[in-house]
C-alpha cells in the first residue's frame, strides 16, 4: 500500500482557463447524455418511417443505453493507452459522424447499429469529464467543479424531450441526431485548444498489455445486465427463459471478472481502488442514492398520469419543480465547499428532508390537490440535489491522480446499475403489491361494497402499491443519512487515499 499523493505539478490553472476547459468538456457529457431523452419523443415518426412495430423501435433507445454501459468501465483504461485528450477527441468524433448516419438511417435494423456505435463513442465523455474537472479545478473546488457538471448532466435530460418534440415537428426526426455534427465541432475545438493531457498520463500511454478476457467478461457481464434490466419487464421477468439465462450468464461473467482483473497487471477495471475506504463508501452511497433517485423519477410521472388523470404535459409540470430544487442545492453546496463548510451534515440532512419528502409521497390519495403534489417533489430535489457533488469529489478525492481515470469509470458505472436496479426493483415491486392489495380488496366484502371489483377496486389496489414503494424508498434514502458523516471532509480527502499500485 502507498499513500497517494497530488503532485506538485498539479498547480491549478488561471480561472478563466479552468472555466473554459469545464465548457469544453461539458459539451460532450451533456450531448452524451441528451442523446438518452431527446430521442424518445422521435421514436413513433421513426417507427413510422421505417414500417417498423414497437419491438424493433425500442431497441433504438435500448441498443443506445446498452452500448453505454458497457463501454464506460473500460473508459480509464482506453485513457492511459491512448491518451486522455486523444480518446476524447475520438470520441467526440465518432460521436458526431455516428449521430449523422443515424439521421441518415434508412431502417431499423441500420439504426440499431449506428447507435450502438454512437453509444460506445459517448460513454467516455461523462467519466473524463469528471476525471478532468478534478485535475483542473483546485482541491477546494472540487465540490464547485462537481455541481457545475452536476447542472450541465441535469439539464440534459429535462430539455431533451422539449427540445426533441421541437425539432421534430419544426423540422424532421433526422435533425435530432444531425444537430449534433455542429455540437460535436465546437467541443472538438474547445477540448483541442483547452485540454491537455497532464506529464504521468503522457508517460503511460501505450504501455502495458492488452486485457483481451476483461474486454469479453466486461461486456458480457455489464452489456447481459443492462438488457435484462431495460426489455426483462416486458417478458415476465423471470418467466421468460431468456431471462433466467442471461441474468445466470451476467452473474458468471461478473464474479469471474472480478477474479480476473485482481490477478491482471494492467486490467481493464481496477477493482482494487474498492481498497480504499472512502472511495467504496463514496460509490456505495452514490450507487443507493441512484436506486432511489431513478425510482422516484420514474414512480412520480406514473402516479399522476395513471391515477391522478394527469395528461402527459400537467405531469411534465408537476415534477418540474424537482429540477428546480436540484438547481437550488448545487448553487448553494457548491458556494459552501468553497468557504470551507463542512458539507457531511449537509448531505446527511439532504439526505433526512429527501426521505421525509417521499415518506410524504406515500400518503398521497386519489383526490390529492396539486399543491400537495408540487411541494414534496420540490423538496425532494432539493434534499438530495446536495449529494451528487459532494459525494463524487470526495470520493474522487481518495484516489491518487494516475488511477483517476479508472476511479471516474467506475463511479458512473455503478451509478447505471444503481439506477438500472432501482427502476427494475421498483416497478416489480409495484406490480407485486398491487397483486397483494387487489386479493385483499376482493376478499374484503366490505371493502368490495364500497369499491367495486372492477376500475375503483383497481385504483385504489394501484394507490397502496404506489404507498407501498413510496414508502420502501424512503426507508432506503434515510438508510443513507448516518453514512455521509464516515465520509473524509472535502480538503481532508485529497491526497489521503491508498491504493495498491
Amino acid at each position: 500500500m502507498a499513500t497517494a499523493s497530488f503532485e506538485a505539478d498539479a498547480a491549478p490553472p488561471p480561472a478563466a482557463r479552468k472555466w473554459l476547459v469545464a465548457g469544453a468538456v461539458m459539451i460532450g457529457a451533456v450531448m452524451t447524455v441528451l442523446d438518452t431523452s431527446i430521442v424518445n419523443v422521435s421514436l413513433p415518426y421513426m417507427q413510422q418511417s421505417f414500417g417498423a412495430d414497437v419491438r424493433q423501435i425500442t431497441w433504438v433507445v435500448t441498443s443506445y443505453l446498452v452500448a453505454v454501459s458497457v463501454t464506460i468501465p473500460m473508459t480509464g483504461w482506453f485513457a492511459v493507452r491512448f491518451g486522455r485528450k486523444r480518446y476524447f477527441l475520438a470520441s467526440v468524433l465518432v460521436f458526431a459522424v455516428t449521430s449523422a448516419l443515424c439521421g441518415l438511417a434508412r431502417g431499423a435494423g441500420e439504426m440499431v447499429v449506428f447507435r450502438i456505435l454512437q453509444g460506445a463513442a459517448g460513454a467516455a465523455m461523462i467519466p473524463l469529464s469528471q476525471a478532468i474537472l478534478i485535475e483542473t479545478f483546485p482541491p477546494n473546488e472540487h465540490t464547485l467543479a462537481m455541481t457545475t457538471f452536476g447542472m450541465g448532466l441535469m439539464a440534459a435530460p429535462v430539455l431533451g424531450p422539449t427540445l426533441g418534440g421541437w425539432i421534430t415537428l419544426s423540422w424532421s426526426w433526422r435533425w435530432v441526431f444531425f444537430i449534433n455534427v455542429p455540437t460535436g465541432a465546437v467541443a472538438m475545438a474547445m477540448v483541442s485548444a483547452f485540454v491537455h493531457d497532464p506529464p504521468y498520463l503522457k508517460s503511460q500511454r501505450g504501455s502495458g498489455r492488452i486485457d483481451y478476457l476483461g474486454i469479453v467478461l466486461t461486456a458480457l457481464a455489464v452489456g447481459l445486465f443492462q438488457i435484462v434490466f431495460a426489455i426483462g419487464g416486458r417478458a415476465g421477468w423471470f418467466a421468460a427463459p431468456w431471462v433466467r439465462w442471461a441474468s445466470a450468464l451476467s452473474a458468471l461473467a461478473a464474479v469471474a471478472l472480478v477474479f480476473h482483473e485482481l490477478r491482471f497487471a494492467d486490467p481493464i477495471i481496477d477493482f482494487r481502488l474498492f481498497k480504499v475506504l472512502g472511495f467504496t463508501l463514496a460509490v456505495a452511497i452514490i450507487s443507493l442514492q441512484a436506486l432511489a433517485l431513478f425510482s422516484i423519477n420514474l414512480l412520480n410521472p406514473l402516479f399522476l398520469e395513471t391515477l391522478l388523470g394527469y395528461d402527459a404535459w400537467k405531469a411534465g409540470l408537476a415534477v418540474a419543480p424537482r429540477g428546480i430544487g436540484v438547481v437550488i442545492a448545487l448553487l448553494a453546496v457548491g458556494q459552501l465547499s468553497r468557504r470551507g463548510v463542512d458539507m457531511r451534515p449537509i448531505i446527511a440532512g439532504g439526505f433526512v428532508l429527501g426521505a421525509y419528502e417521499v415518506w410524504r409521497m406515500a400518503h398521497w390519495g386519489l383526490a390529492i390537490g396539486m399543491s400537495a403534489v408540487l411541494w414534496p417533489i420540490f423538496f425532494f430535489g432539493l434534499g438530495l440535489g446536495a449529494v451528487f457533488p459532494t459525494v463524487t469529489a470526495v470520493g474522487l478525492g481518495q484516489i491518487r491522480r494516475e488511477r483517476m481515470g479508472f476511479a471516474s469509470s467506475l463511479f458512473s458505472v455503478m451509478v447505471n446499475i444503481g439506477a438500472a436496479t432501482g427502476i427494475a426493483a421498483s416497478t416489480n415491486l409495484l406490480a407485486t403489491r398491487h397483486r397483494h392489495h387487489l386479493a385483499q380488496l376482493m376478499k374484503n366484502s366490505a371493502t368490495a361494497m364500497h369499491h367495486p371489483v372492477g376500475a375503483t377496486a383497481t385504483a385504489v389496489a394501484w394507490l397502496h402499491a404506489y404507498n407501498d414503494v413510496y414508502r420502501a424508498l424512503a426507508i432506503v434514502v434515510l438508510f443513507l443519512a448516518p453514512w455521509c458523516m464516515l465520509l473524509k471532509r472535502e480538503g481532508a480527502a485529497i491526497g489521503a487515499g491508498t491504493i495498491t499500485d
